[in-house]
């Protein structure tokens, strides 16, 4: 039996800082794990940004409020699903992600948590586990599971490389010519047949 793993933002539904960098006009919040490999230098830099511009949690909700899985996620997903076992293995928050995840049929999603004051001002964010998309990986191949992952950005390779295949799904060039190991598909009926392949 295989696990299809897939990052969530860049491959399922849209960047959430990038939308929420648009909708705000604060351009240092565009940053993503696809420019800053290192997850806690990007997210302390964007509570940083977040307090100087005294934004908090609600401001960032509205924005997801009115935010919608990328053109045919949805349906890519929903058969991936009937074929496979599918979890979504993300670096974003439960409370960014699941009106998102509620327009994708809620399917399973290991992600981090947010601490948050009573004003809504983001004061800090838990993570699950250090590196837990490898670590995730890991722990299904002991469970005998075949792996196949799938992700767009630095914080992916790991789990990508722990897969027993790994694919780039509409990765930037940067990645591409860091690693250039991983298949690349661009769209979801090539991601699919990668998969496929993979599974057989």
């Amino acid at each position: 039996m295989e696990i299809v793993c897939l990052d969530l933002e860049g491959v399922l539904v849209p960047e959430i800082w990038i939308s929420f960098a648009e909708l705000t006009g604060i351009e240092e919040l565009r940053a993503t794990t696809r420019d800053v490999p290192d997850y806690d230098q990007l997210m302390r830099f964007r509570l940083g940004v977040l307090e100087q511009h005294k934004l908090g949690l609600p401001d960032i909700q509205r924005v997801i409020a009115g935010m919608r899985p990328l053109e045919g996620a949805a349906e890519f997903l929903q058969g991936l699903r009937q074929r496979y076992q599918v979890v979504i293995l993300s670096d974003t928050f439960y409370e960014f992600a699941m009106p998102l995840m509620a327009q994708l049929n809620l399917p399973t999603l290991f992600c981090h948590r947010l601490e948050v004051d009573d004003s809504g001002r983001i004061t800090n964010y838990k993570l699950r586990l250090r590196d837990h998309k490898t670590k995730a990986v890991q722990a299904f191949r002991q469970l005998n599971f075949r792996t196949i992952a799938a992700g767009d950005s630095y914080n992916d390779i790991g789990m990508l490389g722990e897969a027993d295949a790994g694919i780039l799904f509409s990765p930037p060039q940067n990645v591409i010519d860091e690693f250039p190991q991983f298949p690349v598909a661009r769209t979801y009926k090539e991601l699919q047949a990668a998969i496929d392949a993979a599974g057989r």
